[in-house]
Order: structure tokens, then C-alpha cells, then sequence
């Protein structure tokens, strides 16, 4: 269409000045011949009178809006001109929202423009009033193929969201110029590879023959400490690979995806082989090499929480690295965890699952204990040489020694520190601020917990004790473990620590690594690293000696996963020490007689997390039950819950109030907006119930959407629960 800007002024009759009225009259009719003459041709905003497709003419979209109660296909008329490019799974712009009032020349009109997939097509709509054109094909690349469709409809479910939440994080925005390039042709197979340090574990050479040979093997690995296991996720691959099938692996962060890819890369050989996906691409590459992914041109994928929809062609193996790390957890609604998205997925596409970890989760456990995966494990001799030597100083002998009042460091680590430093880097690892517990006792550092629930003990003022799920009070508190009457709760960070090995040992290097700055490596040369968990960098040949300090506060966070995380945190610490052959030694200042620090002296995380599961089956905690977090205003949390059909026997713990958010700081997810005052309620079911529970609860959020009111936050199998 022509522009207004730069017209001369016309005079009443709508004429230029000085043009001839009839010269005007007959360019005028002139233009309208031309028009006429014109093939018909519909406005593409509505299609007004376009002919529709011969064959299928109706497609069933989904529309990119998140809310549950709009959770469905709907149905749009077909183009004719647009016959050979709506294609199921390609991007499309529809009308949305015009009512049935807006019907002109029998196709509805108005309504918002929205964007959308089409899932496919019909031959003719259950819907028998007029239907509304699809208003443009976005693109002709279809990135929504039957496969993931489905995965993501069953994350939906299991989670309680919508398919067009799951969808925005299954499939990332379009790049018209990385979409517009050819993605190379695929590489033939490899070779299978060798075993390598998979022949440390018994079982490793008979699981990599499987996946060679075209088997769906299922397995929950156990790694030794060291630097080989992103070596042995290199020839996992590849061995995949070799038959002819894709692989993927997920991890929690991208300094662990570089050491994978690198990893991948010497095994593999060159590129073309595998692709990396993590954020740090930018969205124009990683949209690039989704695509290379998603045409078959690449079939080996490695990469952070996002990658575990990756359309990977002919999946062979899924794997997880690590999957006790919150990073794993997405934090846009419904949040789903990478481990249950890849199980879905090995389920769905009967393909080989691997879960490695240096340690092993509760739900890890469950899956051996339930028989649908087998341990991966190596022999004793071989964990002990792999292994550093853990030694334990009990904190009650760290107040009564006074060489740790310098550095708070008793003397044993004291001198684990010097003798290291002659060898190596030493690495200091302290809990964050953030590992603050509610409440333990300050004689042997017991969490407290409520005698009704085993909930964590938090104190709202300076004469009241309350649970934290159940919210019933608790007087006369006492601790069970040594008759104790008094609570403690306080930390020492990082960079205190540091300044206090500094004045301790003026002569080294001190390094930090934390929230502000992680290193990603340090050298082999003699230096201390102190450094928050999570965040320690991997040292050239290892580091010498290792101290885990403040052990009471990682045991004594208000959460059911309190011991398995500060297990966990504490082996991925270890584990970059030399083995004990080489002399490496760690000293954890923690009450000795705690299972975690049990287990970490005998390095046996598949015992604990098998003994944790056996306490939480007794409990009725998860994963062995199944539980839905609901948070909000206290009057929109109790409607929600009555108004779902909850299945029978389900118990509710709560309400309780929710700490409020201070005003200036971040919002985490399921926190309350500042100034607004939130309450949670928990609520749990037997096994097996566990989908009806999804059900009942997004049934009752799409019944207050559809009214207009707000729902509460709503988070199945939320990870911290108190």
C-alpha cells in the first residue's frame, strides 16, 4: 500500500492542485481496470472468501497460551495457498478470541494474532459453527514432530501445566537466518569404541555391548572419584552411536557440559559428530544447532536443563549426570526436572537410561530398588584406590582447641592445610550463606524437628517454636539425640574464610570461587582455593588436601534433603582430590556419628541414599509418596483445595505462612510477591496416585481461570519442601 507521507494538499473535491479533474476521473478507472483484472487473491489478515484446501481443509492448532483451562486443540480453516506449507508441527499465526459475533462471508474474523503449532489435519471440524483461517505459516520447517509432541504432553500432565508451557521450553524461538542455512549431511557411524576405565566397573564392558548392539540397557552409575567419568560419557556415546542410534546427555551446568564436550570431541573425533547445547550459545547458534539436531544431520546431543527435549532422531540412550543439583529443575512453570523428562523419554522411546552421579539420590535408589534400572557400580578395592583418605574432627573438638581460633581450624586440619600446600592447591569448602538452618541444636547440631511430622522447627518470635509444614507449635522442645535445650543458627561465608587463611597463611596465594566469580580450573601450583559448594574449580593433577568446613550447617538445613545434599556436595568436593594412593586427603569438620559423614568416610552414597529411601517409605515422605505444593493467599489456597477432587486419603499439611519477600531483592519461584503476605499448603498421596493428584489440582486451576480469579502457585514434587 502506497503512503500519505510527502502528498501535496488536495483541494475540497479530494484533487491535487492544478490537476485536471477528468485526467483524474480516468486514472482513476484505469487503476480500477488493473485491480479488477487482478487474479482474486484473499487478505491474508482473514482469508475473506479464499478457497480452502481440497484435501484436510481443517487444522487442529494449538495455541501458544499458556493458561490451563485453554489447554486444547482448536480448529482453523486451511488456505488453499497455504495447502503445500501447513504441515503438521510447522509454526503458524491464528486468530484468537473473536466470539462467535464476528462472522462475515461465513469465516470468523477478529480476535488477537497469536502464534501456534499445527498438530494436524482433518477432513472436517467436530466444531460446526464457523471457523476462523489460519492467518499466515510462519515457516515451512517443522519443528514439532510427533515424538516430542507427545513427550511434551506427558510432562504436561505430570507436572499439572499446560502443553504450551511445556511447548516454549521444548522448542526455542525462531532465527530466520539460522533457519534459512542447510544443515550438513550426516556422518556415518562410528566404530564402537574400547572400554577403557569403563573395565574399573564390573558391569561397564556388558552395558557398553548393549548399547553397541542395539540394546535399550538401564542403568544407575556410581562413579569413581577422579577425572575419567566425562570420558566415560564419551564412549557411552559412542557406543550408542555405533549402532546406528542418538544419544543424549544432560548436565547441570556448562562448566560440566565443556568438560563432556571436550571429552566428546577426543573420542569422536572432529566435528559433525556431536552437538552442545547450553544457553551461553546465544539464541541464533543454538537455534542452529537444534535444527542440525532436529533434521538428523548431528545425533549425539550434550547439554544443560534445556537440552532433555533435544528432537534427537533414532534416540539409542538419555542420560543424566549429577541429578541431585537443582539446576535440573526448570524454573518457568511447571517446572519440570530433566530426571522424570528423561525417563518419560526412555520409557516412550524404549531407549537405553543412564543416571552417573558421583554419589546417588534418593530417587536414584528407587529405581534399583523397584528393579527398573541396574546398579553401575565398582568393587571396594577399586573405590579405596580411587578414593581420597576422609578424616573427621568433631566440632565440639574445634571449640575446645585453641590453635582454631586463628583460622577456625582445628589442628588436625591445621596441619592437613601446611603438609598439602608442600604437594599441591588445597581446596576450603564453605556452605554459602544461604545454608543457614531454621533451628539445631547447638550441642550436637541436630535439626530440630516437630514431634508430629518430622517437620523443621523455625522460630517466627522469641518465645514460639512452629513446624514448617504442618504449622502446629511446639513447646518444651527438647533434642532427642542428647537431651539438649538450646538452638543455634549461624555461618561463616566464604569470604571471611578467606581473609582468614590469608592472615593464617601470608605466604600462598589465596583464591575464591563462588556466587560473584567461579573459576572453572586452577593450577597445579601450591595455593589455597576456597570455595562455596558448586563452584569449585577442578585443579591440574588434582588437588593435594581438601577441608569441608561448617559440616552442622549443610546437615542442618530445613529440608527432608538435607543429609543427601550435603552428602553430595561434599563427594563432588572430595572427588577432585588425588586418591588415596597419591596421598590425598580430606578433613570434613562435622559430628562424626552423622550418616552422611559415615558414608563419606567409607565413600558408600549407594548405601545411604538405600537406607534414606527405606526411612522415607516408612515416613510416607517422597519419592516413595507424592506430594503437590500449593502457595498463595491463604483465601485462594483453601478455595483451591477444596475445590479439586483430590484423590482418597489425601493429607494435607498446612497451611503455613511463607517468609515474605523483602522489597529490592530477587523473587525466586513460588515466592510471594513483596508486600503481599503467602501461605503454603502440602499435599500428599499414597503411590500411585500420584497422576490422579496432577489431575485434581490442574482441573481446579483451569475452574478459577476460566472465572477470572487467580490461582495459587501449584509445583508437583516441589524439591524443597521445608
Amino acid at each position: 500500500m502506497s503512503s500519505d507521507n510527502g502528498r501535496p494538499e488536495r483541494d475540497p473535491a479530494g484533487r491535487a492542485p492544478g490537476a485536471d479533474p477528468q485526467g483524474g476521473e480516468q486514472l482513476a478507472l484505469i487503476r480500477e481496470t488493473v485491480r479488477k483484472a487482478k487474479v482474486p487473491k484473499a487478505k491474508p489478515r482473514t482469508w475473506r472468501g479464499a478457497a480452502l484446501a481440497r484435501e484436510l481443509p481443517v487444522a487442529k492448532v494449538l495455541v501458544d497460551k499458556g493458561p490451563v483451562h485453554l489447554d486444547q486443540l482448536w480448529d482453523y480453516a486451511v488456505p488453499a495457498e497455504m495447502d503445500a506449507e501447513a504441515r503438521p508441527g510447522v509454526r503458524v499465526r491464528v486468530r484468537f478470541g473473536a466470539g462467535t459475533g464476528k462472522v462475515r462471508e461465513g469465516r470468523r474474523e477478529g480476535g488477537g494474532l497469536l502464534d501456534g503449532y499445527i498438530i494436524e489435519r482433518v477432513a472436517e471440524s467436530d466444531y460446526r459453527g464457523p471457523l476462523a483461517a489460519i492467518a499466515q505459516v510462519v515457516s515451512p520447517e517443522p519443528v514439532l514432530e510427533p515424538g516430542l509432541l507427545a513427550l511434551c504432553r506427558a510432562v504436561a500432565d505430570r507436572y499439572a501445566g499446560s502443553l504450551a508451557d511445556i511447548l516454549q521450553l521444548a522448542v526455542p524461538k525462531r532465527n530466520v537466518r539460522a533457519e534459512g542455512e542447510p544443515s550438513p549431511p550426516p556422518l556415518p557411524p562410528p566404530v564402537p569404541p574400547a572400554a577403557g576405565s569403563w573395565e574399573r566397573y564390573p558391569a561397564g564392558p556388558g552395558f557398553l555391548e548393549a548399547l553397541a548392539g542395539g540394546g535399550a540397557p538401564r542403568a544407575v552409575w556410581t562413579a569413581l572419584p577422579g577425572p575419567h567419568w566425562p570420558r566415560e560419557w564419551a564412549v557411552a556415546v559412542a557406543a550408542t552411536l555405533a549402532s546406528g542410534r542418538g544419544a543424549l546427555v544432560v548436565v547441570p551446568d556448562g562448566r560440566t557440559a565443556a568438560r563432556v564436550d571436550e571429552a566428546l570431541t577426543e573420542v569422536l573425533g572432529g566435528p559433525g559428530r556431536h552437538v552442545l547445547l547450553t544457553a551461553d550459545l546465544g539464541p541464533e547458534e543454538r537455534y542452529r544447532r537444534w535444527l542440525a539436531v532436529s533434521r538428523g544431520s548431528v545425533r549425539a546431543v550434550v547439554g544443560t536443563r534445556a537440552a532433555m527435549f533435544a528432537p534427537v532422531k533414532g534416540l539409542g540412550l538419555v542420560g543424566i549426570w549429577d541429578d541431585g543439583d537443582h539446576s535440573h529443575s526448570d524454573t518457568q512453570a511447571p517446572q519440570p526436572h530433566a530426571r522424570d523428562v528423561l525417563l518419560l523419554r526412555a520409557v516412550q522411546e524404549r531407549t537405553g537410561f543412564l543416571l552417573g552421579d558421583l554419589g546417588r539420590t534418593v530417587e536414584a535408589a528407587q529405581l534399583v530398588e523397584n528393579g527398573w534400572a541396574r546398579p553401575l557400580e565398582a568393587d571396594r578395592e577399586q573405590v579405596r584406590a580411587a578414593a581420597p583418605l576422609i578424616r573427621t574432627v568433631d566440632e565440639g573438638e574445634t571449640a575446645r582447641d585453641a590453635q582454631a581460633r586463628a583460622a577456625r581450624l582445628p589442628t588436625l586440619a591445621w596441619r592437613t592445610v601446611r603438609e598439602g600446600l608442600t604437594r599441591g592447591p588445597v581446596l576450603v569448602q564453605v556452605p554459602r550463606r544461604g545454608y543457614v538452618p531454621r533451628l539445631a541444636c547447638e550441642r550436637c547440631r541436630e535439626p530440630a524437628r516437630c514431634a508430629h511430622c518430622s517437620g523443621p522447627l523455625e522460630a517466627r518470635d522469641a518465645d514460639t517454636l512452629n513446624c514448617a509444614w504442618c504449622g502446629r507449635p511446639e513447646g518444651g522442645w527438647r533434642c532427642p539425640e542428647c537431651g539438649g535445650v538450646r538452638l543455634r543458627a549461624s555461618i561463616v561465608g566464604a569470604r571471611r574464610t578467606a581473609e582468614e587463611l590469608g592472615r593464617a597463611f601470608p605466604e600462598v596465594a589465596v583464591r575464591t570461587s563462588g556466587r560473584d566469580h567461579v573459576l572453572d580450573a586452577v593450577p597445579g601450583r601450591p595455593a589455597l582455593v576456597v570455595a562455596t559448594p558448586g563452584a569449585e574449580p577442578v585443579a591440574e593433577g588434582g588437588y593435594a588436601a581438601a577441608l569441608l568446613l561448617d559440616g552442622w550447617a549443610l546437615l542442618g538445613r530445613p529440608d527432608l534433603r538435607a543429609g543427601e545434599e550435603a552428602l553430595r556436595r561434599w563427594l563432588d568436593a572430595a572427588a577432585l582430590v588425588r586418591g588415596h594412593e597419591d596421598g590425598g586427603l580430606v578433613v570434613v569438620i562435622a559430628e562424626p556419628t552423622q550418616r552422611p559423614v559415615q558414608a563419606l568416610v567409607r565413600w558408600d552414597p549407594a548405601g545411604y541414599a538405600a537406607r534414606e529411601l527405606a526411612e522415607r517409605a516408612q515416613l510416607g515422605f517422597p519419592p516413595v509418596s507424592r506430594m503437590a505444593s500449593v502457595a498463595g493467599p491463604a483465601e485462594a489456597v483453601d478455595e483451591l483445595i477444596a475445590a479439586a477432587r483430590l484423590p482418597e486419603g489425601t493429607e494435607t499439611l498446612g497451611p503455613v505462612a511463607l517468609p515474605p519477600t523483602e522489597p529490592g531483592r530477587p523473587r525466586r519461584p513460588g515466592q510471594p510477591p513483596p508486600g503481599e503476605e503467602w501461605q503454603r499448603a502440602l499435599l500428599r498421596v499414597r503411590p500411585g496416585q500420584g497422576s490422579a493428584l496432577a489431575a485434581a489440582v490442574k482441573a481446579a486451576k483451569a475452574q478459577r481461570l476460566a472465572r477470572g480469579e487467580k490461582h495459587p502457585v501449584v509445583r508437583i514434587d516441589p524439591l524443597d519442601i521445608g
